[in-house]
């Protein structure tokens, strides 16, 4: 495997990577808040019986969202780097290299917008209430 394959493949698994992290900021802050707004404390109280990480994942959101945010750090970092790699001179693997960075980018912003929405739950709204 060349070097420039090896970052792309790199940028694109650290980006996936960094939709499960960000994913937990979602779990540990936005949806208790949603389901609590939508009248829905039972469901809430058998989430948590089921999946008592969950009041974990909450008491420590600090850890959890820095966590997050590092691995969101690294993804950028490495989709930044392969940005520049060179793509292969035969048009199909060129069309694939192409394909991956766009997909990899996709997955990355799709990281940060779910990042976000995490923070404005377990941040922001709770500071304006």
């Amino acid at each position: 495997m060349s070097g420039a394959a090896g970052e792309l493949r790199g940028s694109l698994w650290s980006a996936l990577l960094s939709v499960f992290t960000s994913s937990s900021t979602l779990v540990c802050c936005a949806l208790p808040a949603l389901l609590v707004a939508l009248g829905a404390g039972a469901t809430l109280a058998g989430l948590v019986s089921a999946f008592p990480q969950l009041v974990w994942m909450s008491a420590h959101k600090g850890l959890v969202f820095g966590l997050a945010g590092g691995m969101l750090g690294v993804a950028g970092l490495l989709q930044y780097r392969a940005r520049f790699a060179p793509c292969p001179a035969d048009p199909r693997l060129a069309a694939a290299c192409q394909r991956t960075r766009r997909v990899g980018l996709g997955v990355y912003l799709l990281s940060l917008a779910i990042y976000a929405v995490g923070a404005v739950f377990a941040f922001l709204l709770p500071a304006l209430a």
